[in-house]
């Protein structure tokens, strides 16, 4: 399995992407996701789950990875840029905006894509794709945990697509 994205060139994340784009929600965060693709999944894929991640936000978030996005119940192999917010045919979970750190963004506005916003230096940030063999028990606004303890025995592949974006 192998992951792409157009929003990402040489190993940079693009500016649209984050806080160098021009689509923000009502908090002025980043609102224009990301797109990608997943090409040759494992035989049996029922569905596909993803976990946007910024590890280097851990000194600034008081020792936690920055969580962007994370949905479940994707059954087709493309995203679209800027589909967060107008996909039906998937689940989202909530990313790390809802947090005191983040502002505690309601819970309606953070079950989408929260984009890029690296406030010190240029952040790596890691998109993580998981094949499934079944579909979650989930509903819009779910916690990330809740997602890895039911994906738990049902990973049949696991890969990452890392990208920087400036600060």
């Amino acid at each position: 399995m192998k992951i792409l994205s157009s929003g990402i060139k040489n190993g940079v994340i693009e500016d649209k992407y984050g806080k160098h784009g021009e689509q923000f929600n009502e908090n002025g965060v980043p609102s224009y996701s990301l797109p990608f693709e997943i090409v040759d999944a494992p035989e049996g894929t029922k569905s596909f789950a993803l976990f946007l991640e910024d590890k280097d936000a851990c000194p600034i978030s008081g020792g936690f990875s920055w969580v962007h996005w994370v949905a479940a119940n994707i059954t087709r192999n493309k995203i679209e840029e800027n589909e967060s917010l107008t996909a039906t045919d998937f689940v989202q979970g909530l990313n790390s905006w809802i947090s005191m750190q983040g502002g505690q963004q309601s819970k309606e506005l953070s079950r989408f894509y929260g984009g890029m916003a690296p406030p010190n230096e240029p952040h790596t940030y890691e998109l993580h794709i998981y094949a499934l063999d079944c579909m979650l028990d989930l509903q819009n606004g779910f916690m990330f945990h809740e997602m890895f303890r039911q994906m738990d025995g049902h990973v049949l592949e696991q890969q990452t697509l890392k990208g920087v974006y400036r600060n």
